[in-house]
């Protein structure tokens, strides 16, 4: 055995079976997933890192050459390889177009100026959205800002003629050697020459496109359109194939808009399901009423009637069928609403006006003590307090969900949304990519 980085990166032995292997993988990939660690500034390169090292180790052939050669053996297309370009089977991860904006990582095979790229580099732009937004669906007209190849040099980056000069630096190889901090060892990997853009190749100052600099590219400006469905979930993910950062002599990368959903003041979203709450008087909790309950996220006004003789107790839920949010690529379609109520008690100005023993005759009678009785009884003082500041301080992630209302609320929750993509997700290196909107 050569080496064990991409068994280590895993997890896994050098003995590994290729079922533990994909195991290993999925957890790994999980853990690490860029979507689930926005906070952490490492989660996309080690999630670029154990996809490269899966590719590796679930192909029995390219395992068999790692095996017996590790990275070296790969990159200089061991015994086995018949021809292939490891470069090429890699491109995906650490060429400029590969998800993650084109960082490289340890196992970049370097592949010089002739090196094949997928695409450009995407553009991921986060984008606050409200359940309005979602429910009703909106149309956004952006101007964005791109580069895109240089129409006076068309992306040569030097005038009419003009050839460019092997890389003093790297040699016109397009890569340069760095050092790689593993815990207790130090492994070296080929990263793109800075001086060169990997490249290989530089031209002379006096031979560069005016417009461009030698750079091949410049910004451009231009205006897109962002479609929001409705339906469409928190997190979901909309692409305009080909809209984002231009190179030359592939194609252009994506622009990803990652839609992040801001709370709203009356309604809760649980996939195709919505949950809000509806005060009435305590004559209505008795004696049943008929109005306009709340106003939607469309702003229609939904009137309900309560059946008569019905007593309606403080956080009693009732469900609106095909009143929730619509499914999203099927707008006709919608979830429920559900509609948790809240009994307005009398202020202390209406009962001092009412003929108080008339009233307690006609309500239930007061609760007597508890049987038995407990052998020591403390009296202590009445004192009023705010149960929403206290919840607030001490109890800050706690909101109405937590009070036991409506055990099918959210059946189908938007959580699945990204749990249906697990398998897809999870089950192969790299991060899929929603289908352009």
């Amino acid at each position: 055995m050569v080496e064990t980085e991409l068994y280590d990166l895993l997890g896994v032995s050098p003995n590994a079976t290729e079922a533990e292997i994909k195991k290993a993988y999925r957890q790994k990939a999980k853990e690490h997933h860029p979507d689930k660690n926005i906070n952490d500034p490492d989660a996309a390169q080690k999630f670029q890192e154990m996809a490269a090292a899966y590719e590796t180790l679930s192909d029995p052939q390219m395992r068999h050459i790692y095996d017996e050669a590790g990275l070296e053996g790969l990159s200089g297309g061991g015994p086995g390889m018949g021809g292939v370009d490891p470069a090429d089977i890699f491109a995906q991860f650490f060429g400029p177009g590969a998800s993650g904006g084109g960082m490289n990582f340890g196992f970049d095979f370097g592949a010089g100026p002739s090196r094949r790229r997928g695409k450009g580099e995407d553009t991921v732009i986060p984008h606050s959205v409200t359940l309005q937004d979602l429910y009703n669906g909106k149309t956004l007209k952006l101007s964005l800002e791109k580069e895109a190849v240089c129409g006076t040099c068309q992306g040569t980056g030097g005038k009419s003629g003009a050839k460019p000069k092997p890389c003093a630096i790297c040699d016109g190889k397009g890569w340069t050697t760095a050092q790689m901090s593993h815990g207790s060892y130090l492994s070296s990997s080929r990263v793109p020459c800075s001086n060169c853009g990997g490249t290989g190749e530089k031209i002379r100052e006096k031979d560069r496109c005016k417009k461009c600099k030698g750079e091949k590219t410049v910004k451009e400006k231009n205006r897109q359109e962002v479609v929001i469905e409705k339906g469409m979930a928190d997190k979901q993910r909309i692409i305009l194939a080909g809209a984002g950062d231009e190179e030359p002599g592939v194609p252009a990368g994506d622009v990803i808009f990652v839609l992040t959903l801001t709370p709203h003041e009356s309604f809760e979203r649980s996939g195709s399901d919505l949950l809000t709450n509806a005060t009435i008087t305590l004559s209505e909790a008795l004696f049943g009423f008929s109005r306009i309950l709340i106003t939607h996220l469309d702003g229609r006004g939904v009137k309900v009637t309560s059946p008569p003789g019905k007593i309606i107790k403080h956080a009693d839920t009732i469900v609106l069928r095909g009143e929730g949010m619509p499914v999203h690529k099927q707008p006709n379609t919608k979830g429920d609403l559900y509609i948790t109520f809240t009994i307005e008690m009398p202020q202390d100005e209406w009962f001092k006006t009412v003929d108080q023993k008339t009233l307690l005759s006609l309500i239930p009678p007061k609760k007597p003590d508890m049987e038995p009785l407990p052998e020591v009884v403390t009296t202590v003082a009445f004192e009023e307090a705010d149960i929403e500041a206290v919840r607030q301080r001490y109890f800050p992630a706690t909101d109405f969900f937590d009070r036991g209302f409506a055990s099918q609320f959210g059946e189908g929750d938007e959580d699945d949304w990204e749990d249906d993509e697990d398998d897809e997700r999870f089950g192969g290196p790299g991060e899929p990519e929603c289908r352009p909107q």
